[in-house]
């Protein structure tokens, strides 16, 4: 698969799943502006992954890049294991906090696997987090409290994405998540 097709893949995610499900009331206006930027590493290894992420947050940290708001990093040749994936997470927190961007980007996390803790793998509740390929979303932290400062009630929001998701249907989930064999 070509990186315009993984592109295209993970947008029909956010605009299908994230965006039609209402997921984060935060996503359509930076899609709809044109202010997401999707790239895709073609990192075969961890080291290569954290490699990409780095520029990638160097990239959004630049005063001529300051018009995007957000940036997801698409893995699709690498991390295909939950548990490793998982595990990489503390590597990409403690990336930023080496490159002393602690407060300003953060990275949220998006797996075809993914599974909270305390949950089963297939525990409905997991669909909230569950992409086309292993997602790295980089976040604008003064951004993102801008808009939980004008969301009413936005705590109740994981909530909420839980109980939509424990009411769609066994086609809804199909037409949704075809990615995702056997959920």
């Amino acid at each position: 698969m070509n990186s315009t097709e993984i592109i295209t893949n993970t947008r029909r995610w956010l605009e299908q799943v994230v965006i039609g499900l209402n997921l984060c009331p935060f996503a359509r206006k930076p899609l709809e502006a044109g202010k997401v930027r999707f790239f895709v590493s073609t990192a075969q290894t961890e080291d290569a992954l954290l490699a990409d992420l780095q520029n990638e947050l160097l990239w959004l940290i630049e005063p001529a890049n300051e018009t995007v708001e957000t940036s997801i990093v698409i893995a699709p040749a690498v991390l295909q294991n939950f548990m490793d994936y998982n595990n990489f997470l503390g590597w990409a927190d403690e990336l930023i906090v080496q490159l002393d961007l602690e407060g300003v980007l953060q990275v949220a996390s998006f797996h075809p696997d993914y599974c909270f803790a305390d949950t089963e793998p297939r525990d409905a509740s997991n669909l909230t987090n569950r992409s086309p390929y292993p997602l790295l979303h980089i976040l604008r932290e003064d951004l993102l409290e801008q808009m939980l400062d004008k969301y009413p009630n936005a705590d109740s929001i994981p909530e909420q994405n839980i109980i939509k998701m424990t009411q769609l249907s066994p086609a809804e989930r199909a037409r949704l998540f075809p990615y995702l064999l056997g959920t």
